[in-house]
């Protein structure tokens, strides 16, 4: 793929590309030759005590289990799922599976039992690993509510599974193992991804051993600086995730060091004791980390130094970008990095230098924030289809407020209505038992994302909304909700906003509150002690949130601006059902469950 670069296309050539009889495992051997003892993992072995596990040692575990699944009359080709929290186990078996030349099938541990009786039954799984009892319940309760002929094991990474899944693999023998290892090639599926799905029933991803095996060298040629050895991780995205998949995998190859945390409430601790150079997160997370350090200012009495630390920021960040910081700005910056900067980079262990995002788009101010306080926020974009990530901003070459270049061996298109198609080794094979969907989504080649986009006269793609998602007024005027979304999520007040009016004479909004800010900054306005509901109509919290409103309205057209908004009093989560497990909105299901709160917004009169 030779290399493009201009506001229709975009592509990068990809320097070294792997032997057609390569696969997923063939890094992991690569390394256990190479540097044996190069630490791959690290386990948590109580307290924040974290034990190294190396690069043969690691091999050596998942030969071991290997021989379990082989003994368990697991063929080559079968499906094995796999369905629990973050933890090492989770990629140990996900090695096991595809050193028995099987194929894996994540589940996130917070499916429901139709959620995974369909995956199961789509995928035809013979086997699946659970994390406990309780994983292992959800799975009987969907085998009793559907018929699963396929499904023949359940075994558990609790109470010694595992240890009894590796004795019985005992007498295999090592030639049948490596048989089975070897055999797979880049053009052989490796696992089937289900999207998490904010619209329909999820579908199949198939990503072949070549999508991981060749993203994963474009990223080592794009990114040298981030996944290496000698620099360390931690894990906290659930890794039935494609992104932290597909991490979890340049990381085996790179040879850096991971570690894992299955409970993101324990991440600023198991930051602080692990201390990783680089993180991956999703957007949700930096906006968290952000309100948080915002509304800790602000009860202590200091939030108008946050807030002219976080503009300090800023500037000093784009200013670095264009070439050229000011004395009075460096000196400033300077002052502002020993009072609030630093700190905050010492909650995140004090040594995280890059932070890799994706999973949906990071607001520009928050992007130049962070990278202002010394943590580059390396944005990118891809979906489950796309192995994660197609595109990313790289150390040398970051302009943020963008998505970046594709990763070497990619290529992006814009269509004529504004779709970004893509092309090259992050693309997948297609959907499992769908061929008229796979068949769809192509054309000429050019995988259709459904997002929409554009791109700068030397390649750098920016998303501008998702294709589905653009709401079309009664008016015939065309929304793209998800900025002034992003505007409104930014306050600390506010956990969730989703903007509607699609076939309406208007558009609006409903905003939930953050639980955990919210006792903050009612103390600080003197507002005593309310509940969410009660917060939710109070007016001086209506007052707040219009301000809010009103900043967003100002980044669109008046036809545009949100006229009206609800406050609502339940957030919008994923025990709710109203996120995926990647933090993305549930759009349909949003308005389906609100759908009386939406008709009292458009039966009143209408706004000015």
């Amino acid at each position: 793929m030779k290399e493009v670069r201009s506001q229709k296309e975009s592509s990068t050539a990809l320097a070294l590309e792997a032997p057609a009889s390569w696969n997923c495992t063939t890094l992991l051997e690569n390394q256990a030759t190479r540097t044996p003892e190069n630490p791959l993992f690290s386990v948590r072995r109580g307290g924040d005590e974290w034990t190294d596990i190396s690069s043969a040692d690691f091999r050596r575990q998942v030969i071991e289990h290997a021989k379990g699944l082989i003994a368990q009359g697991i063929e080559p080709g079968d499906r094995v799922a796999i369905m629990a929290s973050t933890r090492f186990e989770w990629t140990l078996m996900d090695f096991a599976i595809w050193y028995a030349g099987a194929v894996s099938v994540p589940v996130y541990e917070s499916s429901s039992p139709s959620q995974v009786a369909w995956i199961l039954k789509d995928s035809a799984a013979k086997g699946i690993v659970v994390e406990g009892p309780s994983h292992e319940a959800v799975v009987r309760h969907a085998a009793t509510s559907e018929s699963l002929p396929s499904l023949q094991h359940v075994w558990q990474m609790a109470d010694d599974g595992l240890t009894e899944l590796t004795e019985a693999g005992a007498a295999v023998d090592d030639d049948d193992v490596e048989r089975r290892r070897s055999a797979p090639s880049l053009q052989d599926v490796a696992t089937i991804i289900y999207t998490s799905g904010t619209t329909g029933r999820p579908k199949g991803c198939e990503l072949t051993h070549g999508n991981f095996v060749e993203l994963s060298a474009a990223a080592k040629q794009a990114l040298p600086e981030v996944a290496r050895e000698s620099h360390r991780t931690i894990m906290f995205l659930p890794l039935a995730h494609v992104f932290a998949r597909y991490i979890s995998v340049l990381c085996v190859d790179a040879g850096a060091t991971v570690a894992h945390t299955p409970d993101i409430k324990n991440l600023l601790g198991d930051l602080a004791s692990y201390k990783p150079n680089f993180i991956l997160v999703v957007p949700r997370v930096f906006e968290k980390v952000y309100n948080s350090a915002l509304s800790n200012a602000e009860a202590a009495g200091k939030g108008k130094i946050f807030e002219k630390a976080a503009a300090t920021a800023v500037a000093y960040s784009r200013a670095s970008m264009a070439g050229r910081v000011p004395l009075g700005l460096r000196l400033q910056h300077r002052v502002f990095d020993a009072l609030v900067y630093k700190k905050l980079r010492t909650a995140m262990g004090g040594n995280v230098k890059y932070a890799v995002s994706g999973g949906g788009p990071l607001g520009e101010r928050l992007g130049h924030f962070f990278s202002g306080a010394g943590i580059l926020i390396l944005e990118g974009y891809g979906l489950t289809e796309t192995t994660a990530p197609l595109t990313v901003n790289t150390v040398g070459g970051i302009r943020i407020g963008t998505v970046g270049l594709p990763l070497p061996g990619n290529a992006v298109r814009i269509a004529e209505d504004g779709e970004i198609l893509g092309k090259g080794v992050a693309v997948f094979k297609g959907y499992l038992n769908r061929e008229d969907l796979t068949e769809e989504a192509f054309t000429d080649g050019w995988f259709h994302t459904g997002d929409l986009g554009s791109l700068s006269e030397d390649g750098y793609l920016t998303i501008t909304g998702r294709k589905k998602e653009i709401i079309v007024t009664a008016g015939g005027k065309n929304v793209v909700p998800g900025l002034m979304e992003d505007v409104i999520r930014s306050k600390s007040l506010v956990s969730q906003c989703i903007v509607l009016g699609d076939n309406k004479p208007f558009i609006a909004a409903l905003v939930t509150l953050d639980a955990d800010t919210l006792p903050g900054w009612l103390e600080r306005h003197k507002l005593g002690s309310l509940s969410v509901k009660e917060a939710c109509q109070n007016e001086a919290v209506r007052a707040e949130v219009q301000k809010y409103i009103d900043e967003a309205n100002k980044t669109v057209s008046r036809a545009e601006s949100i006229r009206e908004f609800r406050l609502v009093e339940q957030d919008f989560t994923e025990e709710s059902g109203h996120l995926t497990p990647s933090l993305k909105i549930k759009r349909e299901k949003v308005l389906t469950d609100y759908q009386d709160v939406v008709e009292s917004i458009y039966s009143g009169k209408k706004p000015e």
